[in-house]
């Protein structure tokens, strides 16, 4: 077979076979010359099965790699575009990093693991910058851009490390711009010479549609992980939350938790799900001596000594205090019935506690745990050391039998039931492929605890119960079946200034590759803080559970107030919160200039935030970046920065939007590709609405924006319909949620009424702004605008 003529991606250019035109069946030819499909990116890509030849893998003439070495072969995947790589060396072992060839000249986003734990973005254009541990890579070729399309045929090389037999593999550059793979079986006496099947590979024209499919090929290839789409969604996820975590850290206790379900359930927000963190269990420390002064490290020798809860949540014969419960199921008895709780989950780690099971506690020997110490791979160890890891590799971890984990999870898990609890955070998860020697290696290993610890889940929390954390090595992700939420960041540090606007990067970065098998969850926050309202609109656009860590009393409900309806339910968006097209290959943390946009959508909706994320802080690895303190930004935001518009519109749409500004309450109207200039300081952000105007009674144009005292106004909007009545025309919109409810409409309505009730309105004929005042205690309405 010839190979194809390839261009290279050095120059970021592609070079298209000429294609005969054609005219999509719904295109418009609009009297500017342009050509609207719907108002849509059309696209002409075609798919191409991947090439390698002569060194070269390439795709539809755009090569992924160059000097490809002999000993790497490729395996067609089951899509036309998509393929496996891998590679053979002479001798056998338990780590082998094979080179896969070259890349330079080329914009990357690389998801790489820069602690055990967590998970971080970076850019960069040729491969020596891609980082050790990189467990997503995605490279970006196109044609020279225009300034009426600026994403004008960029097309995008995906590269997935994933799990091959018993290797787990990762991916990294080196100084020759070589990229290469690592696979590791963390167990010395599994070895191998070969892996064929270490990365898979695709390309195509919609990076956002690339992720999801090539996920999806994936699922089918290995069966050991399910889509976020075909899981049990967790019903807290739907219901504002507290996390005892940074309001208590390890000292919580009932009358505290008591004290702040109270102040937030008076400030009109009340929690209805609960997170008790660490610190109710029943643990011992021979490391941290009653008496003696605290040492920091030492709580992570801390052990369980059994299932249940410690003296502060269970009253003692020699306890005569009136703030002690009976039992666990006491206290969470009290508080559902007392605030209106819906669920109450509990924090534990993977093996129970940080240092894992006590080997010689009655209440834990049954689950015959042994004293290991964890052993870290060359590839975690050459980024950040982390406290907690390094503590257990002094003290050692006390790891459950691996025939005995199901019913260790089983038991706590029914008993954790007994006492009324919903569900668990379960913690320290990647700990795992550090304590795999002697056990069949890091990729058996973690998936028999995995499979226990789903199994235990599903036989005991109806609702699927479970929050994941520190799990973001793809051992654990590729082996999520039934778990639906992963936390997606490094910890929430409301003490540390340069830490705030990485959270919020990292998160959406990440989202791109864990949202496709899970919910990301973006952790707790402060309401009362100078970071507040960054990342409170952070959730709001996140599509996750919603749930903050304040200290009793100390809330800013107003920022509480535009997230929480006072029902105590939230807005969700649609779906992962993730980075615009044109941020995907930016560095919004340290390049100095570029904004974070994170777009989602609603029912009817979309929804785009924008944040100065520039000049308060600098990536781990990166320290020596420039940062300028108080860097005030410029940029645009467009219609076009949300992805799947074509949901929320139909297929007649002429591309007209309303976009409605939070921050200023300006109401503008765009065509697709329309811009809107935005400008911030660090730490400032915005949300928009974003609503297609659709065209009502031949001559009404009308756009819901949704309730606009809320971050994601249009999340209150369930349907909007014509009122087909000769005499009196009009709009019916259904929603839920209390405040003001606003639309662009091109006529001012003659009466609006709620749920039948006359409504008090204003409309502002310059701007086509329609406000309806929604009552007080409205917790679903039908508005009904009459023309």
């Amino acid at each position: 077979m010839a190979m194809a003529a390839c261009t290279s991606m050095r120059t970021l250019q592609l070079k298209l076979n000429n294609l005969s035109p054609l005219l999509p069946a719904n295109a418009k030819i609009f009297p500017n010359g342009l050509l609207r499909a719907g108002c849509r990116r059309h696209s002409m890509f075609l798919k191409a099965a991947p090439v390698l030849q002569n060194g070269v893998l390439s795709f539809n003439g755009t090569e992924a790699l160059v000097g490809v070495p002999d000993n790497v072969v490729i395996t067609p995947g089951s899509d036309s575009s998509s393929a496996f790589l891998g590679a053979i060396s002479t001798q056998s072992s338990s780590r082998h990093v094979f080179k896969l060839g070259v890349i330079e000249d080329a914009r990357f986003l690389s998801l790489f693991r820069f602690k055990i734990w967590w998970m971080i973005p970076r850019v960069g254009n040729s491969g020596r910058d891609i980082p050790v541990e990189t467990q997503m890579l995605l490279l970006e070729a196109r044609e020279e851009p225009t300034s009426e399309e600026p994403n004008r045929d960029a097309k995008y090389v995906l590269f997935l490390p994933i799990l091959d037999g018993e290797f787990r593999s990762s991916l990294q550059g080196n100084s020759a711009d070589e990229l290469e793979v690592c696979v590791e079986t963390g167990d010395s006496t599994i070895i191998a010479s070969a892996s064929p099947m270490a990365v898979f590979v695709n390309f195509g024209d919609n990076p956002f549609k690339l992720i999801k499919e090539s996920m999806k090929i994936l699922q089918n290839y290995s069966g050991t992980f399910a889509l976020r789409e075909t899981k049990q969604m967790p019903g807290m996820l739907d219901w504002f939350g507290w996390c005892t975590w940074d309001a208590f850290y390890q000292d919580v206790n009932p009358q505290g938790i008591r004290d702040g379900l109270k102040s937030l359930s008076e400030g009109g927000t009340p929690a209805k799900f609960l997170i008790i963190d660490d610190g109710w269990q029943d643990t011992t420390n021979e490391f941290q001596k009653v008496g003696e002064p605290f040492i920091e490290g030492t709580q992570f020798g801390a052990r369980l000594m059994s299932i249940k809860e410690n003296s502060k949540f269970r009253k003692t014969a020699y306890d005569d205090s009136s703030n002690t419960p009976h039992s666990l199921k006491d206290f969470v008895s009290d508080i559902k019935s007392t605030f209106g709780l819906k669920y109450v989950y509990v924090w534990h780690a993977l093996m129970g506690y940080w240092g894992g099971l006590h080997p010689d506690a009655p209440g834990t020997k049954k689950y015959n745990p042994k004293l290991k110490f964890p052993l870290q791979s060359p590839g975690n160890l050459a980024h950040s050391r982390d406290i907690a890891m390094d503590c257990m590799e002094e003290y050692g971890v006390g790891i459950v039998d691996p025939d005995r984990i199901f019913e260790f999870y089983d038991d706590l898990h029914r008993y954790l039931v007994s006492q009324e609890v919903d569900g668990v955070k379960v913690d320290v998860q990647n700990l795992l492929e550090t304590v795999a020697t002697g056990s069949g290696g890091r990729v058996s290993l973690t998936r028999h605890f995995q499979q226990s610890l789903e199994k235990s889940i599903s036989n005991n929390f109806q609702d699927n119960g479970i929050i994941c954390c520190m799990a973001q090595n793809t051992d654990s992700v590729y082996n999520s079946k039934t778990s639906a939420i992963t936390r997606a960041s490094d910890d929430y540090y409301p003490k540390n200034p340069t830490t705030q606007t990485l959270h919020i990067a990292a998160v959406a970065y990440n989202s791109l590759f864990f949202g496709e098998i899970v919910v990301p969850d973006w952790d707790m926050f402060y309401s009362l803080h100078d970071a507040a309202e960054f990342h409170a609109v952070a959730r709001a656009v996140g599509g996750c559970g919603i749930y903050v860590s304040d200290k009793p009393g100390n809330h800013d409900f107003d920022i509480l107030k535009r997230l929480v309806l006072p029902d105590g339910s939230v807005m969700r968006a649609k779906y992962p919160g993730r980075p615009s097209r044109d941020c995907l290959f930016n560095d919004p943390v340290t390049d100095g200039k570029s904004l974070m946009k994170i777009w989602n959508l609603n029912k009817l909706t979309g929804v785009l935030a924008v944040f100065n994320c520039q000049g308060a802080g600098t990536w781990p690895g990166l320290e020596d970046s420039v940062q300028t303190n108080g860097l005030e930004l410029a940029g645009t935001i467009s219609p076009a920065d949300i992805e799947y518009l074509s949901e929320i519109s139909p297929e007649s749409w002429d591309g007209e939007f309303a976009v409605f500004s939070f921050k200023s309450g300006s109401l503008s109207r765009l065509s697709m590709h329309g811009k809107l200039n935005v400008a911030f300081q660090t730490l400032q952000c915005d949300v928009f609405t974003v609503s297609p105007i659709k065209v009502y009674h031949q001559e009404l144009q009308f756009a819901p924006i949704g309730l606009i005292n809320m971050y994601n106004s249009g999340g209150a909007v369930h349907a909007v319909e014509a009122i087909d009545d000769s005499s009196f025309p009009g709009i019916r919109i259904q929603g839920r949620g209390e405040g003001v409810f606003g639309a662009y409409s091109t006529s001012e309505p003659k009466h609006c009424s709620v749920n039948t009730k006359e409504a008090q309105f204003h409309f502002d004929s310059e701007n086509h702004f329609l406000t309806v005042n929604v009552p007080t205690g409205t917790n679903s309405w039908d508005i009904a605008a009459h023309y």
